[in-house]
């Protein structure tokens, strides 16, 4: 670590990352600085504030019966994407109060947008696709800030499958010598391989997929077990006092075609939607399972899809440091399974780079949000269908927005931007490098 000194940066934004899991449980929040002396320098990233809450139960009850009533009222979709917005403007205030921030000081909210139907593998009659609500309009009107929101949409347009861009991860963990991977572990799991640095900078060989389920299972049994007092599994605890079923995990995973797809896949509610999870639970129980054996056998499935898709797609066998975030991400069940497997790599959560474990989806949000609002294209991924560069997201203008344009116009002086070389992240004043 080393001192950080501050010439006044040309760039200057703060931005408020929103993110949502597909079981619509809950908001995450990451107020988040970025600095920038001038479009081929760095990005210095601070995360000021993080936080959650839990997303009216009322209001994801009729998010899920949507998807599960499959649209049959259009008037039903235009209905949630509002009210939807209006739930994440009222969050972002309550965020903004109870922190004591002034709102003023807030150039941007950038926004997840909730998946609700897509297409990744259209058939000779389809289009690709990938449809999203939360309305940005609203999000920018209720609380006077500009609000950029629907990335993926822009990915579905270039040929791509509507997966996040793994930008942020490479560009935080990028090594000049080892091969590191970053896996998020939230309702869906996901990687990013990054491989060595090249030409003493990034590699743009790094990629990213989806591995298969990663807590949606989990956090239904313990939510199933406990009648709702419980929402995920406390350190393990419960999946640790179980005995896997290595057929039930076994058959799981031979049997959905979603693990027998080639990369570059994504993977969303229509593989691996919530109803799954009470079937796998009927299935155990009908084998004489106990609540604790079931909740250790669908740890499992995550754990050993996670190693599966390593063992097939990883560039190289020889993992020298992974990096875990998301939700269970700290879940021993997982974590000792991973390191059982691949016993040389040193596996770490994103804490230890300085990263909050849990804030990794929303200030990848954030940084997606300052780069949509200045007009810098951002990477794909190695092995995705096209890797065309491209500005992503919608922005909504909100009371603000004149100021916002001020600034971008004196940074990017209205070009296309190239994307982001290297990023430095600053905790409490001080760079973390993350190349030990």
């Amino acid at each position: 670590m080393g001192s950080i000194i501050d010439a006044d940066p040309v760039l200057d934004f703060v931005v408020l990352g929103l993110s949502s899991g597909i079981s619509m449980e809950s908001i995450d929040f990451a107020l988040c600085r970025f600095r920038q002396q001038n479009p081929a320098q760095p990005v210095r990233l601070e995360l000021l504030k993080y936080g959650e809450t839990l997303l009216d139960p009322e209001m994801q009850k009729r998010l899920m019966d949507m998807v599960l009533d499959e649209f049959n009222s259009s008037e039903q979709v235009a209905h949630l994407n509002d009210i939807l917005g209006e739930a994440f403007a009222e969050a972002a205030l309550e965020f903004i109060a109870a922190n004591g921030i002034d709102k003023s000081t807030i150039d941007i909210i950038s926004s997840h947008a909730q998946a609700t139907w897509r297409i990744p593998y259209p058939a000779a009659h389809q289009t690709r696709t990938s449809f999203r609500i939360n309305e940005g309009a609203v999000i920018a009107t209720r609380t006077g800030i500009t609000t950029v929101t629907d990335f993926r949409v822009g990915e579905v347009a270039v040929g791509q499958q509507g997966v996040p861009l793994a930008d942020f991860d490479a560009l935080l963990l990028h090594h000049p010598t080892k091969l590191r991977a970053c896996q998020n572990i939230s309702d869906i799991g996901s990687v990013c391989f990054i491989p060595p640095d090249m030409d003493g900078g990034l590699n743009d060989n790094f990629f990213y997929s989806d591995t298969g389920p990663g807590n949606i299972y989990i956090d239904a049994a313990i939510r199933h077990y406990t009648n709702g007092a419980q929402r995920y599994d406390v350190d393990g605890e419960i999946g640790k006092r179980g005995e896997v079923d290595e057929e039930i995990v076994d058959d799981f995973i031979s049997s959905h075609p979603y693990f027998h797809q080639s990369i570059p896949k994504s993977a969303g509610r229509d593989d691996f939607r919530a109803s799954l999870a009470y079937e796998l639970i009927s299935k155990a129980e009908d084998k004489g399972l106990s609540p604790e054996d079931v909740i250790a056998t669908i740890t499992r499935i995550t754990a050993q899809s996670i190693v599966d898709h390593y063992k097939c797609f990883a560039p190289s066998q020889n993992i020298d440091e992974l990096f875990l975030c998301g939700g269970s991400a700290y879940n021993p069940n997982i974590v000792n399974f991973i390191q059982k497997n691949y016993s040389s790599t040193q596996i770490f959560t994103l804490d230890a780079a300085g990263i909050p474990a849990v804030a990794r989806e929303a200030i990848t949000l954030a940084l997606q949000g300052m780069n949509a609002v200045v007009g810098r294209t951002v990477r794909t991924s190695h092995g995705a269908e096209t890797r065309q560069e491209l500005i992503v997201g919608k922005i909504s203008p909100g009371d603000n927005y004149g100021q916002v344009m001020q600034k971008v116009m004196q940074f990017g002086k209205g070009e296309k931007l190239e994307p982001i070389r290297a990023l430095v992240n600053v905790v409490n004043g001080e760079v973390i490098h993350n190349k030990w």
